[in-house]
């Protein structure tokens, strides 16, 4: 494999073998993967194979090793040229994603006093970890149908938020052509009791402070964030149903690859034309997937909101919500003329421009919010979409993993992380030792570099940086 070093900030993997694309990977040296420890590199030109791929297959700065596609990729399919969808690209947690919170009212001298017990509500009333538990527990498969194709728009009718959480969400809180039915038996069974639920692994929900605003324009415009403003940060996502979906249609997929003469370099990339009965049952699956997910985090919004309120007596405005695991048809321009195109963001986020049509009114001057978390005891980014962007409008998703968790936790006492970390003036309340231990910082990369990469490749530029008073994990 040959990497050239085009900029300081973007490599190139030449095109070789099967390869119909370049890889692009925006990256720092100190970003890129090892190609001798991590397999990302490998991964982004086995993507590079897909048919119907456009352009190049895109990595962002936190790029790691996934599962087929790397963490961190981007693809574009021409979809009238059949071009594919590959649940690979989207990756087991369907939707997952992270909505931001902002207290109008609130600054981190008011909180500190309150801190400790608004952790403690918190751990109390935030499900989390396996198991079938979640704020929302569903009765039966009719109400779930319903949170599948409604997503936080249903949740919203059945009064668990207020319409303008509608508004700043990413295709306001629903995506269209979602089919319950296409949602298999042993999916629904798990979606049933965790619809308002954190889940485990990286997933958290972080109390934090504006620590470093770097446009104070744009970060007013985007919900009143100012240097000391208290919010909350929530990233989860479609929990054992999107897992679920995943699972079932990399089988269908598989088997399916030969009677359309596809062959890919890896089985993990099992993938069918979009115009199939395959592509379209898959997307009318992870697309109910999708809206669980936005149903699953204005649940949770809703939880949160009552404790501060409880608590501190504040309200919590939503700065946005995006997913970073989904398959989207898109139109964009690829040599000259507009092409209708699949495109997987899998680890990546959404990065609209200025003036997109799909960003609501408030927003049009400035972009889409795009939301970077880092990890537990980091800092995380609030970005601004930038026109120009070079992978079709995607951007980096959180610090990316440099250990598995089993490396993370070797040597790793929990009990001894949560404790430094206390010292440092952020509250832990996990539930595991084990869980907290595969989460240590260390296990990261650095989320400020990714950060500042992301805006000098052009992916995206910085609003503001937030960092952590009190996590809760799962």
């Amino acid at each position: 494999m040959k990497v050239v070093e085009e900029t300081p900030y973007r490599f190139r993997i030449e095109r070789e073998g099967a390869m119909r694309v370049p890889g692009i990977v925006f990256a720092s040296h100190g970003l890129l993967p090892d190609v001798h420890g991590d397999k990302a590199l490998v991964q982004v030109a086995n993507v590079a194979t897909l048919p119907g791929i456009v352009r190049a297959s895109f990595a962002m700065p936190d790029v790691h090793w996934g599962y087929g596609f790397p963490i961190g990729g981007v693809a574009a399919t021409d979809v009238e040229a059949g071009g594919v969808v590959s649940p690979g690209g989207v990756g087991f947690d369907i939707s997952c994603g992270v909505r931001l919170l902002v207290a109008p009212d609130l600054d981190r001298v008011g909180l500190m006093p309150r801190l400790q017990a608004v952790m403690d509500r918190l751990d109390h009333a935030i499900p989390r970890g396996m198991g079938q538990k979640g704020v929302w527990r569903l009765l039966d498969r009719a109400s779930l149908r319903r949170v599948l194709e409604g997503g936080a728009r249903y949740a919203v009718e059945q009064g668990h938020g207020v319409p303008r959480d509608l508004d700043r969400c990413e295709d306001r809180g629903v995506l269209a052509g979602a089919d319950g039915a296409a949602v298999g038996d042993r999916a629904l069974e798990r979606g049933l009791g965790q619809v308002g639920s954190l889940g485990s692994g990286n997933h958290f929900l972080e109390v934090q402070v504006v620590d470093q605003v770097y446009d104070a324009g744009t970060a007013a415009r985007m919900g009143g964030l100012r240097q000391g403003s208290v919010c909350v940060m929530i990233h989860c996502g479609s929990r054992g149903l999107g897992h679920q979906v995943c699972t079932d249609h990399v089988r269908q997929m598989d088997k399916a690859m030969g009677r359309y003469g596809i062959v890919v370099p890896d089985r993990q990339l099992a993938c069918t034309p979009v115009r199939s009965p395959e592509g379209e049952a898959y997307l009318a699956a992870m697309t109910a997937a999708a809206n669980y997910g936005r149903a699953n985090r204005q649940l949770l919004t809703e939880a949160v909101r009552r404790v501060l309120t409880a608590e501190v007596g504040t309200s919590l405005d939503l700065v946005y919500d995006i997913s970073h695991n989904l398959a989207k048809l898109e139109v964009h321009d690829v040599d000259g003329r507009r092409r209708s195109l699949c495109v997987h963001r899998k680890g990546a986020t959404r990065s609209l421009p200025p003036h997109h049509p799909d960003l609501p009114g408030d927003l049009a001057e400035v972009g889409q919010p795009v939301l970077i978390p880092g990890t537990m005891g980091t800092a995380s980014y609030v970005l601004a979409g930038v026109a120009d962007n070079p992978a079709f409008c995607s951007t980096a998703h959180g610090a990316g993993r440099v250990q598995s968790r089993h490396q993370a936790a070797r040597g790793t006492s929990g009990r001894a992380l949560r404790s430094q970390l206390e010292t440092q003036g952020i509250l832990v309340r996990g539930v595991s030792w084990r869980g907290l231990a595969e989460e240590k910082p260390e296990a990261y990369k650095d989320i400020d570099a990714v950060a500042d990469i992301s805006q000098r490749a052009g992916l995206a530029r910085k609003v503001a940086r937030l960092v952590p008073l009190g996590v809760v994990k799962g």
